[in-house]
C-alpha cells in the first residue's frame, strides 16, 4: 500500500518531500494541522505517516497516541526541527517507528519509508493471522472405518478430479474438504465454500455467477461471483443435493467448460477451479425423483468418499474427545474427562456426530469453568444412556421385571467397566444397594472394584 499521510505545518517541507516521493511512485496525501490528519485518517488508510511533532493546533505527539489506540500495525515516521535524545526516546517509547530530524535528507527518508511500508504491510498480516478464526482440523484416527479413507484421500489430494464426501449429517465433510485443499497443489489459492441447502434460485445463482447491476430486482451493485473467486483454487458446495435443479444444467456446463457468465452480463469469464461436494442425501434416489440430474451426478462423483458415522468410529472415540476439547479449549488447559462421564459419552449413538459431540462438549465445558468434565456436566445425555448402547447381548431377552432388572444392572456394569461406584452412579443408586442388587441377581464386576 503505497499511500503516505504526510503532516506537517510548513508548505516547504510538504513541497520538496510530496515532489520527492511522488517521483518514487508514492501516493502521497498532506496535512497542515492535526484536524486535518484527522480527517484524512477517517477517508483513507494509509501505508506509513510521516508526522511533525511541532503543529499549530498541538503536537504530534498526542496525535502519535491517537493513532496508535486507533491502529498499531500503521508505521510513523517522526519528524522534527528541534530534535533531541529525550525527545527521540519518548517518540519511540509511544510507537513511533522512526525518528528523523529536519532538514530532512530525502535519500534516507525513502529508505526508512521504504522500509516502514514493507513493515507496515507485515505487521498488518500479522494482525489477520491473529485474528483469523480458528479452524478446527479433522481427526482420521486409526480404526478400521478410518483406514479404508486413507488411499482415497492421498489420491484426492494428488489429483485435481472432483470429489464427492458422503455422509451422514455432522461427520466433518466440511473438515475433511479443507484437509484436501490443504494438501494439493492448489494449497496457496482461494478455498471458497457455499452451502446449496441455504440458497435457492437466483440467490444460488447470484452466489455463484455473479451479476451486474440491476440484473434483478435488489441488484443494487456489481457482485462477483464464488466461480470467479474459486479461480485456479478449490470450490467446495456442501449439501449439493439440495441444489436446485435450473441452477444443475448451468453448473454443469460450467464443469464442461470452465467458462461462465455472470447474471445480466453479455461476456463470459474463465474459472479453473478444482471441485470438491459433499452431501448427505441419497443422490440415487434423487436421480429417481426427478430433484437430481443424472448427469451432474456422473461428473461430480469422480472420486467419492464415504464419512463414517461417529458409532462407527468407537476405537478412537476417546482420542475424537481430546481432539475437540483441544480446540475448544483453546489457548486454556484441556479438561479431563472422569471414568463416569467418558463411559456415557461411549454409550450415546451421537445421531448429530462430530457436530453433536462438539457441542455437547463445549457445553460441558463452559458449565464446569474448563475444569475436570464429571458426569452430572451431561445430564443431557444420561437419559439415553441405557437405550443406545450397542451390542447383540444388551437387549434383556425375557419380559419378566426381575430377569429385565438383571440384565439391565450387567449391562452398566459392563460399560462402566466393572466400576460399581460409578455403575452406582449412573443407575441413581446408592453402592450399598447396588451390591445388595448383584448378589440378589448373582452379578459380579469384572475386572473392576
Amino acid at each position: 500500500m503505497k499511500k503516505v499521510l504526510l503532516v506537517d505545518d510548513e508548505p516547504a517541507v510538504r513541497f520538496g518531500i510530496c515532489r520527492y516521493l511522488e517521483s518514487q511512485g508514492i501516493q502521497v496525501f498532506e496535512a497542515a494541522s492535526i484536524q486535518e490528519a484527522r480527517t484524512a485518517l477517517e477517508r483513507e488508510v494509509f501505508g506509513s505517516i510521516l508526522l511533525d511533532v511541532r503543529l499549530p493546533d498541538g503536537s504530534g505527539m498526542d496525535l502519535l497516541k491517537e493513532i496508535r489506540r486507533q491502529d498499531a500495525a500503521v508505521p510513523v515516521i517522526l519528524i522534527t526541527g528541534h530534535g533531541t535524545i529525550a525527545m527521540a526516546v519518548e517518540a519511540m517509547r509511544e510507537g513511533a517507528d522512526h525518528f528523523l530530524t529536519k532538514p530532512v535528507d530525502l535519500r534516507e527518508l525513502e529508505v526508512l519509508l521504504a522500509k516502514s511500508l514493507e513493515l507496515g504491510t507485515l505487521r498488518r498480516e500479522h494482525r489477520a493471522l491473529k485474528e483469523r478464526p480458528r479452524v478446527l482440523s479433522p481427526f482420521l484416527g486409526s480404526c478400521p472405518a478410518m483406514a479404508r479413507l486413507v488411499p482415497l484421500l492421498e489420491a484426492a489430494c494428488r489429483h485435481r478430479s472432483p470429489v464427492l464426501l458422503r455422509g451422514e449429517t455432522g461427520t466433518g465433510k466440511g473438515l475433511l474438504a479443507r484437509l484436501i485443499h490443504e494438501k494439493s497443489a492448489q494449497r496457496a489459492e482461494p478455498f471458497v465454500e457455499l452451502n446449496c441447502a441455504g440458497l435457492k434460485g437466483e440467490f444460488l445463482e447470484s452466489e455463484l455467477f455473479g451479476h451486474a447491476k440491476g440484473a434483478f430486482t435488489g441488484a443494487v451493485q456489481e457482485k462477483e461471483g464464488l466461480l470467479e473467486r474459486a479461480h485456479r483454487g478449490t470450490l467446495f458446495l456442501d449439501e449439493i443435493g439440495d441444489m436446485d435443479v435450473t441452477v444443475q444444467s448451468k453448473f454443469l456446463k460450467v464443469l464442461e467448460e470452465k467458462r461462465f457468465r455472470p447474471l445480466g452480463k453479455v461476456e463470459e469469464k474463465v474459472s479453473d477451479f478444482r471441485l470438491i461436494c459433499a452431501t448427505h442425501q441419497d443422490l440415487e434416489k434423487a436421480i429417481q425423483e426427478g430433484r437430481f440430474r443424472q448427469d451432474l451426478y456422473y461428473r461430480i462423483n469422480t472420486l467419492t468418499i464415504l464419512l463414517p458415522p461417529l458409532r462407527e468410529r468407537l476405537a478412537d472415540f476417546e482420542a475424537i474427545v481430546n481432539h475437540l476439547l483441544a480446540f475448544i479449549a483453546g489457548s486454556r488447559k484441556v479438561p479431563t474427562l472422569t471414568p463416569e462421564a467418558l463411559t456415557i459419552l461411549k454409550a450415546y449413538r451421537w445421531p448429530g456426530n462430530l457436530r453433536e459431540l462438539h457441542n455437547v462438549l463445549e457445553r460441558a465445558f463452559i458449565l464446569s469453568d474448563g475444569k475436570v468434565l464429571e458426569a452430572h456436566h451431561f445430564a443431557g445425555l444420561t437419559a439415553h444412556f441405557a437405550h443406545h448402547a450397542e451390542g447383540p447381548d444388551e437387549e434383556p431377552q425375557a419380559l419378566d421385571l426381575k430377569s429385565a432388572e438383571k440384565a439391565h444392572i450387567a449391562k452398566i456394569l459392563r460399560l462402566a467397566g466393572g466400576n460399581v461406584p460409578e455403575a452406582a452412579r449412573i443407575l441413581g443408586v446408592s453402592k450399598a444397594t447396588l451390591y445388595r442388587k448383584m448378589a440378589q441377581h448373582r452379578l459380579r464386576a469384572e475386572g473392576g472394584r
